[in-house]
């Protein structure tokens, strides 16, 4: 990025500090870099930022680095020092700040997702509800380092996205992905859009969308039926997607209830919010429609067939999951974007002029102790 680009999206209020700076003399100063609310350091793309200006400024910046890529952070505590010539760096701060604080809260909400179900594969779907390039980029970074440090847990964590610009960030080449269900409607039924991918792509492994028609069981095990060997070898799943508007095929309350009471009664025998109430047995993609699906796969012979779960899965939804044992396969979703977005902003304040601390009343808590917090 030139400097010309920096000045016309960097706050006016830097731009004019750097030119007081540059007219009554340079001093080094030292800014402590913070999020208010407890996260998961994901600071890459901010300190490449900072790197690159450095480098185009032909000015070294010193980075101190306090919390590392994955690491847990405390609210307030700084996730990194940053120090330098005021007049190279007074401009340079709304643009660094943009690219730290909604990854380290997207990281923070993928970790616990992963963390929650830790026996489920995860697929990053979040590209749709990004606001633009940029930030396709940071949830989709955000997303690779929750799941590095829950996979350090021992969880299965993230294994792809649905997109080739940024599968780098889980370690592929390409997306993943099989059907929308604009392909479903094109092709005028479930089986026949399964035929049609099988046709097109014979070498991949087959994942396709039920809830179309509403027929999700009834459609799913036509499709297992019309391709019982890739069944039989794990190489069909089923994705369930049904809309909140209304129950998976078969199912109402009671028989929501019913099968819950039947696989996993513990989970509705204690005091539930109504938004939980909702993800156990309440209409779209709840625990006993999870639970409906495999019990009718595995009554109907195909034990190995695998279930695709998406639609509105964040924190609370998985650990809901989890109690319920749900036998997820795996989960697609971009449900770790943020909800308040005031709680990605991040802070950077001064906080040694020239080697001398100096920070704003009620931020004493961000100076280094002995020069070195």
């Amino acid at each position: 990025m030139t400097d010309e680009e920096i000045a016309a999206r960097t706050d006016s209020y830097f731009n004019r500090t750097r030119a007081v700076v540059e007219k009554f003399g340079d001093c080094r100063v030292t800014y402590a870099v913070f999020l208010r609310r407890p996260v998961i350091s994901a600071p890459r793309l901010a300190l490449d930022f900072l790197r690159d200006a450095a480098a185009s400024r032909g000015t070294p910046f010193e980075i101190e680095l306090k919390y590392p890529e994955g690491s847990w952070v405390g609210a307030g505590d700084p996730i990194f020092y940053l120090s330098g010539p005021m007049a190279a760096l007074a401009d340079l701060e709304t643009l660094y700040l943009q690219r730290l604080g909604a990854p380290c809260v997207a990281a923070h909400n993928a970790f616990q997702m992963c963390i929650e179900l830790p026996n489920a594969a995860f697929l990053a779907m979040e590209a749709r509800h990004c606001a633009g390039q940029e930030m396709q980029e940071m949830m989709a970074y955000a997303a690779s380092v929750g799941s590095a440090a829950a996979q350090k847990e021992g969880a299965k964590g993230f294994i792809g996205n649905a997109n080739d610009a940024t599968a780098r960030w889980f370690g592929n080449e390409t997306g993943r992905g099989t059907m929308p269900h604009a392909l479903i409607g094109y092709a005028g039924s479930t089986l026949r859009a399964a035929e049609m991918f099988r046709d097109t792509f014979p070498d991949q492994d087959l994942t396709v969308l039920v809830d179309y028609f509403g027929q999700e069981v009834t459609d799913g095990l036509a499709v297992c039926r019309r391709f019982p060997d890739l069944a039989a070898a794990g190489r069909v799943a089923l994705r369930l997607d049904t809309h909140g508007g209304r129950f998976l095929e078969g199912l109402d309350p009671a028989e929501s209830y019913a099968v819950l009471e039947r696989h996993m009664p513990g989970a509705i025998r204690r005091y539930r919010s109504e938004t939980e109430l909702r993800h156990l047995v309440g209409t779209g993609v709840s625990a006993a429609a999870i639970w409906r699906m495999r019990e009718a796969l595995d009554q109907a012979g195909f034990p190995h067939v695998r279930i695709v779960a998406s639609s509105g899965f964040g924190v609370t939804k998985c650990r809901v999951m989890a109690e319920a044992r749900a036998p997820v396969d795996v989960v697609g979703t971009g449900s770790f974007i943020p909800e308040i977005w005031s709680e990605t902003y991040a802070t950077s304040d001064i906080v040694e002029y020239d080697g001398t601390p100096r920070v704003k009343v009620g931020r004493e808590f961000l100076l280094r102790k002995n020069g070195r917090r």
